[in-house]
Order: structure tokens, then sequence, then C-alpha cells
């Protein structure tokens, strides 16, 4: 697709959201707009949006915003809607888990996460988590899918809580080291593989 403007987008976020009509992530995979160029919209690593470098205080805003995000082919991010396609800078994941419960133990356990723009999800098959290591600065970089290619970082205190969780696959020494949810065991050093 060629783009109309490869440059910053004058386009006003706010104008953007007339275009969304529905609540909830929006069927953004169906939608093939035209690229209308770069918007000044920023997700910073803790999971703060901002717009032209002014933090956006609207939590409203932001989840509408998170309802039209898109991971493309190309690894960049986008706002989509039916009529436009703006390019976004994210530093990190799109999302921040920002809190966890935990039902059962074992095999049968389920740990429901919830991201900082109000989502929910439950590890398994559909969401299912990594444990990473950052590169440069070597220190973990827990991610769980949230949906279609985008990813929610843990935030301390939920890694820390996970943490606690983990557990050898069969309770035997030697066994791998993980976290059961929903019947998939997420090993440590799995990269999100389970067996």
């Amino acid at each position: 697709m060629t783009e109309k403007n490869p440059r910053t987008s004058a386009i006003d976020p706010f104008e953007l959201v007339r275009h969304i009509k529905s609540r909830g992530p929006a069927p953004v995979h169906l939608w093939d707009p035209p690229f209308c160029g770069n918007m000044e919209l920023r997700i910073a690593r803790d999971g703060t949006w901002f717009h032209e470098g002014k933090p956006i205080r609207r939590p409203a805003m932001v989840r509408l915003f998170a309802s039209i995000l898109r991971l493309d082919s190309d690894r960049c991010y986008y706002l989509v809607t039916p009529e436009e396609k703006l390019r976004i800078q994210v530093e990190d994941c799109p999302f921040v888990i920002i809190a966890m419960d935990v039902e059962g133990s074992g095999p049968s356990q389920k740990l429901q996460f919830e991201t900082n723009t109000g989502e929910t999800i439950i590890a398994g098959e559909d969401h299912r988590i990594r444990f990473e290591v950052d590169a440069v600065t070597a220190e973990p970089h827990p991610v769980v899918h949230v949906r279609s290619g985008l990813n929610a970082l843990l935030n301390r205190a939920v890694f820390y809580r996970l943490v606690d969780l983990v557990e050898t696959r069969d309770g035997k020494p030697g066994d791998g080291l993980g976290i059961w949810s929903a019947g998939r065991f997420f090993e440590l050093d799995s990269q999100g593989s389970s067996g």
C-alpha cells in the first residue's frame, strides 16, 4: 500500500474516535484503510499514552485508542478505523499488566490478568506467558499475549506475585520451573512454550 503522507499527521486524535462505534476491541483485522501518516502518539514503557508529548489523562480515551490498536506485519503499531490508518510509537509493549487474580493451584490453576486499559485475560493457550530477558539490561521482561500479536508487560508488583507461584512441572526436583494456568505450563526459560 502506498503511503499518502509519510510525515506526521495533523489529525486530532480526539477527532479520530468519531469513527469508533463499539466497546471493546474493534475488528481492526477486517479493515484495510489507507495509510494516513504518523501520529504524534507514543505509548511509554510504563503504559502511559502521550499525545504531542503530553500524557493523555482521560482513561476512557486511552481505552478507546487501545480498542483500535493493531500490530501489522511490518512490526509497526497503528491506530486503525475503517477510514484511516495512523502509525504510532510504542516503546515496549502496548499494554501493562497491573493486576492478577489467582484461582486454584497446580494444573487447574487459573491466572487472570488485568491490563492498564481495563482488558482482562486468563493466561492459557490463547494468552501465553513468555519469560524473556532484556538484551540490554539483562533484567526480566515477562510478557503475556493479549490479542492479535499485542502483548502486555507485567508490572513489577505482578511479576513478583507471579514468581511466588513458580513450581516444578510435576512437583519433582529437576523438573522444569514454571507457572500453571488454564492447563498450560509456562516454563521460565521457554519463551512461552509448554509441553
